[in-house]
Order: C-alpha cells, then structure tokens, then sequence
C-alpha cells in the first residue's frame, strides 16, 4: 500500500507549504515509482479561506488521520486551542505510529500536545520568543532548517517545506529516489537540517550573491579531486575568506558538506545499479573501495553491502 500523507489545514491558509508537500509527495510520471498518496484534511471540512484570498474545498475531516502515515501540519494560528477531538486524534494516530511534520506556525500543534517536551524543535525567528514562554519544556532552535526527531519532525519556515519532505523520501525510500524527485521540481542540491535558516550578512571582503551555482557545479564534479582550494578559486575568494562565508551560509564547513554530497551519490549507485563498490568511489570522488567503506560507516553506520541489500 502507499504511504498515505495527510496534509491539515486551517482558515488563513498559507498554500505555498501545503502545494511543496504535495509536489514531493504527488505524481511524478511513469518512470518515478509513485510511493504516496497526498491528500487534505480540515477540522471543520467544507470551504477553507487562504491567505490568497481563495477558498479551497476540503472534503475530508480528523477520521481520515486514522489511516495517516504521515501528519503534515502546514500550519496554525496560534490564538486557536487545539479541540480536544482534533489533539485526542493526532494523539492516537503518534501513538500507532503515524509521523507528524510540522511547518512553521504548525510547531504549535504537536508542542501544545506535549510532542516536543524535552525536544529542539526548529521555529521561525519571528516566533521563537514566544515559543520559549509559552512551552518552557521546548528548545526552539531559530537558525536550522528542520530538526528531525523520526517521529516528529519541525521546519522552521514555509520555504524549508521541500527540504522536509525531501528529508523523508529519503529516510523511507532511499537517496536515489529524493535525487530523483528533487531533480524533476529543479530543486536546489539537498540541504542538511543542520543548514541555516538565513546566512549572516558579510562584514568584510567580496562574497558572491549566492553559493547556489557553486553548490551545482561541484555536484556536477563529484569525481574529480575537489579541494577547498579548488571551491575558493571558483568562488573568486581566498580559501580563509571563502571557508567562513560558506560556513555562514550553511552552517556546516565546504569539506563536510563535499562529504555528505559524496555520501549520498554512493547511496544513489548502490540503490540503482550494479556498480562494484570500487567504480561508485571513483566516481564520487572517493578515490577507493576502503575509503568509500569507511567513510559510508562513519556516516550511516552500515557497509555498502548491507545497504545495498535494503534498498536495492
């Protein structure tokens, strides 16, 4: 049976978050195995004011999160107390098994619940203050992306949308299938949770307006032998100018996230091919079978092997 993604909404509905989850979780032509199936549910079904200024219809109430897998709350208003009918819902569908995404302003739904008690959750700036008086027994967390907790994941602002949900396809269904989808919406290269939120505004010296074409190019050359040096070059920067900058932008170091994107080519060949574990590494840039090994056990905890057993 497919994944089955239940999207809650809410008058004043911002769409933005709510048409990203279903872009990722909805058709996407023949050749992509279609895994999930996307659909809405309101409190009160019926006619659903957007901040827009449209209505959207949504047919289905709180029954249908008896049969959700996943919980996409694309936000809430947070004057409105969660019904007692809605919480014992959500509560029973967690307890079952069912994962909740919170977006943005949704995060008041699973911490008034008591979902993120003892938990870093990631908020918007804007809503962080009022987070930390109102649910002392949270850690908001103001500069990440998303924090992901397996069972109940947070996103910070509406644009990390993608990036959550990306983030699943990729823990349930493998790297190669994320890759693929996030290719078809001409997504940016995949971002960690650990990333920022918004970079820190330069003090000194020229910086490029965005790392984005960088961040394209050495994906492109995951093969070659890529160095900070090389990174700095391109980017018109010295590599002490052009490692800070990096940082600042996404809060992890050039050599970290090189890895990671090595890391998650090797998963795409093991997941798609039939390669010998000597070919990916060279052709992640990974030089050799052992380093690749290593490096794939250090971050997955797990062998090539064995991963590729689950997933192939």
């Amino acid at each position: 049976m497919k994944h089955r993604v239940v999207a809650l909404v809410s008058p004043l509905q911002e769409l933005y978050p709510v048409t990203s989850a279903s872009a990722v979780f909805g058709y996407h032509g023949p050749d992509i195995p279609e895994h999930y199936d996307f659909t809405l549910c309101a409190e009160r079904p019926g006619p659903i004011r957007t901040t827009m200024g449209v209505d959207i219809i949504v047919e289905r109430g709180p029954e249908t999160l008896a049969e959700a897998d996943t919980l996409l709350i694309a936000g809430w208003c947070s004057t409105v107390e969660v019904s007692p009918d809605l919480g014992a819902a959500i509560l029973a569908g967690h307890a079952r098994g069912m994962r909740i995404m919170a977006i943005c302003s949704g995060i008041y739904i699973p911490a008034s619940l008591g979902l993120l008690d003892g938990r870093t959750a990631a908020t918007h700036w804007e809503q962080t203050a009022e987070i930390a008086v109102r649910f002392p027994r949270i850690r908001p967390d103001a500069s990440v992306l998303y924090v992901d907790h397996g069972d109940v994941a947070t996103a910070g602002a509406t644009a990390t949308t993608v990036d959550l949900c990306l983030n699943q396809v990729r823990r349930e269904y493998g790297a190669a299938l994320a890759m693929r989808i996030g290719r078809q919406l001409s997504a940016a290269p995949h971002r960690e949770g650990c990333q920022r939120q918004y970079p820190e505004l330069p003090t000194t010296g020229p910086v490029p307006d965005s790392l984005a074409p960088l961040l394209d190019w050495i994906t492109a050359n995951l093969d070659r032998p890529l160095t900070i040096e090389n990174m700095a070059a391109r980017s018109g920067l010295s590599c002490r100018t052009f490692s800070r900058h990096f940082t600042d932008q996404l809060g992890i170091s050039p050599g970290r996230w090189l890895l990671d994107r090595r890391i998650a080519g090797a998963r795409a060949f093991l997941e798609e091919t039939d390669l010998s574990v000597e070919t990916i590494a060279q052709r992640v840039g990974l030089s050799s079978a052992v380093n690749l090994r290593r490096h794939f056990h250090n971050a997955l905890n797990t062998t090539p092997a064995a991963y590729r057993r689950s997933f192939r």
